[in-house]
């Protein structure tokens, strides 16, 4: 998905974002912040029409929401285009801000009417139904509009958050508005990144109605972007040798699955370390990648044994054998920092002691489920993961004592001191096998080359995303993306930082 807004956006809760908009009112400096967001929008939706003259329907609900919606109207009223406002709440239920913006409209000559208007030939549409805040699932009149919104082939601007979209998980409630365009206010929010969010909100524009959020509020979550590329690894040196830049230990690749240690060795030697070496269990393991000669490939005693590792990286292919949990609690109780996907979390989902052993270990650990694993990690269902990925993520971090990606559309990084970011890169031609095993090889080769931990995990995520979005970009996928595709993308992007 597209985000507008600047390096390192700060990303808030909607408790926390009600608490910035509550200080900013306050402090009642003019224009109030309803007339800095209506224009805001007004902007944007005049930006997107196509021109002027074009009729627009406007659809207002029943809080501060529907004011924005009024504040919009009389803007491209003023503007020349032709504006139907669509208003069924009690008026003498709006705010003051809302009512004021309600007055004004009709004072500049508007007017609003209780239904849809039969109609469909609209330019654009304005959704201002529902903002923020929105708890429980949207039913009659106001579903029927959602769904007649999504029926038209019109640019659809939201305010704030799409209608029926939760502003902090992402989940649809009963049904959502598909906006081709969201413009939110003061800062942004999780539900329009992860989750449902990026298929409702389309380009997503930040409208900060000039208020700094993060010094009325400091934010517990951001959102991840490219910078954080330049950020992980420091310049080569001429003088310089591979024994400088690492060694990867990855332990996986039983049978019928050797290939997915492969691809994360590929990933790992690709992305810079200087030395791979893949532990395989399988007894008919082969001994030599012929695409990619310069793999070490051993069998898992062997590599677990070796002195030089900078890192390990376990689970791609490992299964869920008696040897497999050997190998794995031998991997933890090493003092080497660890990068645990697939059947390694499947393997820690079943055993306490594991659990134990990883909580208490001194050296960082980084966790990359997807939500299925998440789930069995925390002893609960997918769909309660999916439900609040956001505290999914902060709850797997802190039982484990681990940096954590909680993968999926808008990854959630979050670490154990409740720290959480959310990544936006990548498309839907990643809902591919070995994708996983890709992303694993990427962090274990920052980490082997000196990167901090947590700048591993946030820039191997980003890296890994934003290489399929490249290989989308230059004809490959997304229908038919594979894990190998984004492996040559994602070298490319890294040593373009």
């Amino acid at each position: 998905m597209k985000v507008l807004a600047f390096h390192g956006a700060p990303v808030y809760l909607t408790v926390d974002a009600r608490a910035i908009e509550a200080a900013a009112l306050a402090v009642k400096k003019p224009p109030p912040l309803m007339e800095k967001a209506g224009l805001a929008a007004a902007e944007i939706a005049r930006d997107i029409s196509g021109g002027t003259g074009k009729p627009v329907l406007v659809l207002a609900g029943p809080g501060n929401n529907g004011g924005d919606a009024f504040v919009v109207a009389r803007h491209l009223k003023k503007w020349y285009f032709k504006v139907t406002v669509v208003f069924a709440g009690d008026e003498k239920k709006l705010s003051v801000d809302a009512k004021a913006a309600l007055g004004a409209w009709r004072k500049a000559g508007g007017t609003i009417v209780p239904s849809l208007p039969a109609s469909r030939q609209w330019g654009m549409v304005v959704d201002g139904i529902f903002g923020i805040g929105l708890e429980r699932d949207v039913t009659g009149q106001y579903a029927e509009w959602i769904n007649t919104i999504n029926s038209l082939r019109v640019p659809v601007l939201a305010l704030d958050a799409p209608s029926g979209l939760h502003s902090d998980t992402g989940r649809v409630m009963g049904c959502a508005v598909r906006a081709t365009h969201t413009v939110t206010f003061i800062a942004l929010k999780p539900g329009l990144l992860t989750l449902d969010g990026p298929d409702h909100c389309g380009e997503v524009h930040l409208s900060m109605l000039d208020l700094d959020a993060q010094s009325l509020r400091p934010a517990s979550g951001s959102l991840v972007d490219r910078e954080v590329i330049a950020s992980a690894l420091n310049p080569r040196r001429m003088n310089s040798h591979k024994g400088d830049y690492g060694s990867v230990g990855v332990i996986g690749g039983d049978h019928g699955m050797v290939g997915a240690a492969l691809l994360a060795g590929r990933a790992a030697l690709k992305l810079g370390t200087g030395r791979v070496y893949l532990g395989l269990i399988a007894r008919d393991a082969p001994l030599l990648d012929v695409v990619q000669p310069e793999l070490m490939l051993r069998t898992a005693d062997e590599v677990l044994k070796l002195k030089n590792l900078s890192c390990l990286a376990v689970g791609p292919g490992l299964g869920l054998t008696p040897d497999a949990a050997f190998y794995l609690k031998w991997a933890i109780e090493s003092q080497l920092p660890l990068v645990l996907d697939a059947d390694a979390l499947n393997i820690v989902a079943g055993d306490t002691g594991l659990k134990k052993q990883l909580k208490q270990r001194d050296t960082e650990t980084i966790l990359t489920p997807h939500p299925a694993e998440a789930a069995r990690l925390l002893g609960t269902s997918t769909s309660e993961v999916q439900k609040d990925r956001i505290g999914s993520a902060l709850k797997l971090a802190k039982n484990l004592n681990s940096l954590v990606v909680l993968k999926g559309a808008g990854s959630i990084c979050a670490s154990p001191d409740g720290i959480w970011h959310i990544n936006t890169s990548g498309n839907p031609g990643m809902a591919s096998a070995g994708m996983g095993d890709v992303l694993t090889g990427m962090i274990a080769a920052l980490l082997s080359q000196g990167a901090e931990p947590k700048t591993a995990l946030l820039a191997g995520v980003y890296l890994h995303g934003a290489a399929a979005d490249h290989a989308v970009a230059n004809g490959v996928g997304p229908a038919g993306l594979t894990a190998t595709d984004t492996i040559d993308a994602a070298r490319y992007l890294l040593n373009q930082r």
